[in-house]
């Protein structure tokens, strides 16, 4: 689903006006209005604000697919990029950039992996690399890999 599909719905449920959530987000109405109807899109660090302000994981307001790996966030496209057990099953929760043989293909904090995937996710969204750190670090805590990990990152 996507934001202008699923903003409106959101913000009704939370028994606020546009004009009250533009004034949670420092904005104003019209903006709100526009991002509804898809005339425009926020940024990404203001869809992290959104998600904050309306109290639900960024990755609702994202176009995402369901399928995505569990570590760096990669959409699935293909059955080649799926990781695998120790019994050489397919996993369909891991790529097999991250995850491989039953274990994480590399051991990293998830600071790490945003250092990582940051520049390649630029390159193929078309963002900053600053713009796909940002998103990267409101998504991969929500990720299985960093959630049971603690997120392990560094201070």
């Amino acid at each position: 689903m996507i934001l202008k599909d699923v903003l409106s719905t959101l913000r009704r449920e939370r028994g606020l006006t546009q004009e009250q959530l533009a004034k949670r987000l420092f904005i104003t109405r019209q903006a709100v209005s526009r991002w509804e109807t898809g005339e425009t899109a926020p940024g990404i660090d203001m869809i992290k604000l959104i998600a904050r302000e309306l109290d639900v994981p960024v990755t609702q307001l994202l176009e995402m697919p369901d399928h995505y790996c569990q570590s760096c966030g990669m959409m699935f496209t293909g059955p080649d990029q799926l990781g695998h057990k120790s019994d050489g099953a397919e996993t369909q929760d891991y790529c097999r950039w991250c995850y491989e043989g039953g274990s994480y293909v590399c051991e990293m904090t998830m600071d790490d992996m945003i250092e990582e995937c940051a520049p390649r996710m630029a390159d193929a969204m078309g963002w900053s690399v600053d713009e796909s750190a940002s998103l990267l670090g409101a998504v991969l805590p929500t990720l299985e890999r960093w959630k049971e990990q603690g997120s392990n990152r560094q201070e």
